[in-house]
């Protein structure tokens, strides 16, 4: 089998208007996210595949994060498969936050990558 490489790019270079869409469990995303990102939990990502394609068919490439890369390689291989745009944003969150990037935390409180 030849499987080309996946698509992928550092936290600093994701565009601040970009479609990010973070793959991590509720705990983590409620700990800290990025502002305006779709959240759609890998273990929930097949059962709502409609409602993620539905969103890139709207904003076009999908910058698919986790916490350090493994989950959101994942399923951006998956959508990269089906004939999406979808880049793997590599170290996730830990990278994100690694650049200075904005977060949001779900309560108010200081946003950090559980």
């Amino acid at each position: 089998m030849n499987f080309s490489p996946l698509p992928s790019v550092d936290a600093a270079s994701v565009p601040a208007d970009a479609l990010v869409l973070d793959v991590r469990e509720d705990d983590e995303w409620k700990a800290g996210h990025v502002e305006g990102a779709v959240h759609v939990p890998m273990s929930d990502f097949v059962a709502r595949f409609g409602e993620v394609t539905e969103v890139m068919a709207e904003r076009g490439r999908a910058y698919v994060m986790c916490r350090v890369g493994g989950r959101s390689a994942q399923v951006t291989q998956y959508l990269v498969q089906q004939g999406f745009d979808a880049v793997n944003v590599d170290g996730g969150m830990m990278a994100w936050d690694g650049a200075g990037r904005p977060m949001v935390a779900e309560s108010g409180d200081q946003a950090f990558v559980l």
